[in-house]
């Protein structure tokens, strides 16, 4: 299957479990659930669910990872609902749609937020609870990734950077666990789902590491570059605001050279695994326009 059919493929099992397995928008109270499930359904690429897909299956343990990819999606959304507020990035799309405090309201859109990351536990709870070592490891992955020390502490410092120039460590910090840490978490949860050796899953670490990254890095090329009619969600932010990011402590085409290195050493890998959708998806995500 050609890439951007088994991407597709793994798109269409990804929300066809959302919807099966996320409380209905008519639940009570009706309020919370669909904006649970506007935001939820609002597009995106859903790199971070198909990533567990996709990890999970280089190993073939025959264990379903659609609820813990359905688990990552929804912990990812709730940061997207969160980092859009007034009092973080003031932004109004998302996704090409309103973002939640917009087409809802504040107070509904951080409720929203704070049930769909408690969702996503109760989902790897229940959904492995015949495996209780493998839903112990993947709570725990995945609480971590998300806490203080990474996803929400590469947040706080990047608030907390927004009045003064970074150093080159303080914003690969930030970058590393606002954004890579989650990438890196999911193929980890995939990789623990199907059973990889420790070799194995020390290599897919590693190739997180690298595409997160370069995601990131992407991002902040796209943000000094692109339109929001492109990307679906305000651009220029960044340096409205004097925010530091790659391109402005390294340039535009420094920025892209170190891009390339980490998607060169990310391809690496997917040879040593024999993982070549994961090796189109490191192109890919170089090569994106939004």
């Amino acid at each position: 299957m050609e890439f951007k059919e088994k991407l597709a493929a793994f798109v269409a099992r990804i929300d066809s479990a959302i919807d099966k397995i996320t409380p209905a928008k008519n639940a009570r109270p009706a309020r919370i659930h669909e904006a649970m499930r506007y935001s939820l359904s609002a597009g995106g690429k859903r790199i971070r669910p198909a990533l567990v897909l996709a990890s999970s299956e280089l190993f073939e343990s025959g264990v379903d990872a659609l609820p813990a990819a359905v688990a990552v999606e929804c912990l990812h959304t709730y940061t997207l609902i969160h980092d859009d507020l007034p009092a973080m990035d003031d932004s109004k799309l998302r996704r090409g749609v309103d973002t939640c405090h917009i087409r809802f309201d504040e107070a509904t859109a951080i409720l929203a937020g704070d049930a769909l990351q408690t969702l996503a536990f109760e989902l790897l709870a229940t959904r492995y609870a015949r495996d209780p070592k493998l839903a112990v490891e993947l709570i725990s992955t995945l609480s971590n990734t998300a806490g203080s020390q990474k996803l929400i502490g590469g947040q706080m410092e990047d608030i907390l950077g927004e009045s003064r120039s970074l150093s080159e460590s303080e914003l690969e910090f930030i970058h590393l666990n606002k954004t890579s840490a989650l990438i890196e978490a999911s193929l980890r949860m995939g990789a623990a789902i199907g059973g990889a050796n420790g070799n194995q899953r020390q290599l897919i670490s590693e190739y997180g590491r690298c595409i997160g990254l370069g995601f990131q890095i992407m991002d902040d090329i796209l943000d000094a570059t692109s339109d929001s009619q492109t990307m679906g969600k305000t651009v220029g932010a960044d340096t409205a605001a004097n925010k530091t990011t790659y391109v402005s402590v390294h340039g535009l085409q420094e920025s892209r050279n170190r891009l390339a290195a980490l998607t060169e050493r990310a391809c690496e890998i997917c040879d040593s695994l024999a993982a070549s959708f994961l090796k189109q998806l490191a192109g890919y995500l170089n090569d994106r326009t939004h």
